[in-house]
């Protein structure tokens, strides 16, 4: 792979003649340049911007020293790559697809960006992607132009010397990876977590695929769509994800449905569910974490949760549409919502119907137990240690 690099500013690139990317070149792997945008201006004080037309604030990089750039290092059947703000988010599958690419382009902005008609310009002669690396802005391009290269750098053929790295890694399979530990085993107080140590590479491969459900859904609850794919039972192409406001009204007529039994169990309680109206729920999707599960598109359950007291996480609407209860899925939403505490909650707390049989004994089983907090009338409410 060939990456040519146009800044004002070519001394920001050099930390890729460091680590990886400088072994990546020592190899052949990859041929780099950076190259000085000022060399290509024509006046004296090699200007590279200008006053906005329309007025404004700021300055705009001009379009000649970049159109004498593009011809001199002929940029015909490249990949252009302006690195912006307003651009597409850069995702690991962006960096995987821009890998296989012979040669990219990076053209660096600076102030309040780059004339429109250099990009116009550059997408007649090569294909031009404009790539944002956050939702920030940086005084200039160079930045994002070093990350974009390490992460489409490392995905060469031959760049790593052990190519399973590369597997087992966040956002390879659409979560974050799980945490990692080393020698020693004991240090200042903190233990390595005992499966690590068995031997039992069953046990370990659930293990950290758990821990990365769990810090995915922790941290990044947006990638679960999509990845976390489960099955249960004969139940099958289940898919979890963050509820959204398109979710509201299939939720409002699911609580309905669950929560009508709950009150045909339990004629004297107090049921918000039942009397809640639709914006009511869209509120409730902003205000707690939660959750949907679907299945071919159909939603057939849901769960939510949010701290409180600053270290109990309070998880609600555990819900599972009528004909698909009783077949292991509402254990399974409880676990997932479980999951879906942050670190500092050290308790899980929810209430249910004094006299709904089936809930209480799924909760018992699932190691929690009656406490004396207050409940609404006609609720109890439940209680359990994080392990």
């Amino acid at each position: 792979m060939r990456i040519d690099v146009l800044s004002i500013f070519p001394d920001y690139l050099a930390p890729l003649e460091l680590s990886l990317p400088g072994k990546a070149r020592a190899k052949g792997l990859l041929e780099l340049a950076v190259h000085d945008l000022r060399q290509w201006t024509t006046d004296k004080h090699h200007t590279t911007d200008d006053t906005p037309y329309g007025g404004g604030a700021g300055m705009v990089m001009k379009p000649e020293p970049f159109g004498a750039a593009f011809d001199d290092l002929g940029i015909d059947g490249a990949t252009v790559i302006f690195t912006t703000p307003s651009g597409a988010p850069f995702n690991q599958e962006m960096a995987r697809e821009l890998a296989t690419h012979d040669r990219l382009v990076f053209a660096c902005g600076r102030y309040e960006g780059i004339d429109q008609r250099v990009i116009d310009h550059a997408a007649s002669r090569a294909d031009v992607r404009e790539i944002s690396i956050g939702d920030y802005v940086l005084n200039g391009g160079e930045v994002a132009a070093l990350a974009i290269t390490e992460a489409v750098v490392r995905l060469l053929p031959g760049f790593m010397g052990n190519p399973d790295s590369l597997v087992e890694e966040s956002h390879e399979d659409g979560l974050l990876e799980y945490p990692v530990f080393t020698k020693p085993a004991e240090w200042r107080g903190l233990d390595v977590p005992p499966v690590l140590l068995s031997g039992n590479h069953k046990a370990i491969a659930q293990w950290r695929h758990d821990q990365a459900v769990r810090r995915t859904a922790d941290r990044r609850p947006d990638l679960l769509h999509g990845s976390a794919v489960v099955g249960i039972g004969d139940l099958s192409d289940l898919e979890i994800r963050p509820a959204t406001r398109a979710d509201a009204a299939e939720i409002f007529t699911l609580q309905r449905a669950c929560w009508l039994q709950e009150l045909q169990a339990n004629p004297e309680a107090v049921i918000p569910p039942l009397v809640e109206s639709l914006d009511d729920v869209i509120a409730g999707i902003a205000e707690w974490t939660t959750h949907v599960v679907r299945a071919q598109g159909r939603l057939i359950a849901s769960c939510r949760g949010r701290l409180v007291h600053d270290d109990s996480w309070d998880i609600g609407r555990l819900m599972v549409v009528p004909d698909l209860q009783g077949r292991g899925l509402g254990r399974w939403i409880l676990e997932y919502a479980e999951s879906l505490a942050p670190a500092q909650a050290t308790r899980f707390e929810l209430f249910t119907g004094a006299n709904s049989t089936d809930n209480l004994r799924m909760y018992r089983k699932a190691g929690y137990r009656l406490d004396n907090a207050e409940a609404p009338r006609g609720a109890v409410h439940l209680s359990k240690r994080r392990r």
